[in-house]
């Protein structure tokens, strides 16, 4: 089964990253990187990756066939998606044990969500 687990930053956990050492960050992405190894040797990782700063989005809409962009943040919440894991694992149980391995987890929110499998409308 596969699940997307998004990983949304707020001011209270960017303030907890900006408080950190240099030192403190690097042990956080080295814990990163840990489980990115770990994921990717039991063959649940299928993609993680963080996102850039919400004022860096375009949001495109196409009408009549032609894409029109609006220049971000676009949701009026202090939640902003920060990043995200695509996971191929056995179970949503299974999910939620590695979202509590993620070293930003204890500070920010995290969803999970099934992804649907549309296999047979191809």
């Amino acid at each position: 089964m596969k699940f997307l687990v998004l990983i949304y930053g707020n001011p209270e956990s960017r303030a907890v990253w900006d408080s950190m050492t240099d030192e403190q960050k690097k042990e956080g992405m080295a814990g990163y990187a840990a489980l990115h190894e770990a994921l990717a040797v039991q063959g649940e990782l299928v993609a993680s990756e963080s996102l850039d700063a919400p004022e860096l989005t375009k949001q495109v809409l196409v009408r009549d066939g032609k894409p029109m962009t609006t220049d971000g943040p676009f949701a009026e919440v202090k939640e902003q998606l920060a990043g995200f894991y695509l996971l191929d694992c056995d179970s949503m149980d299974r999910a939620v044990e590695i979202v509590a391995q993620i070293p930003e987890a204890p500070f920010s929110v995290v969803e999970v969500r099934p992804v649907r499998d549309l296999s047979a409308f191809s």
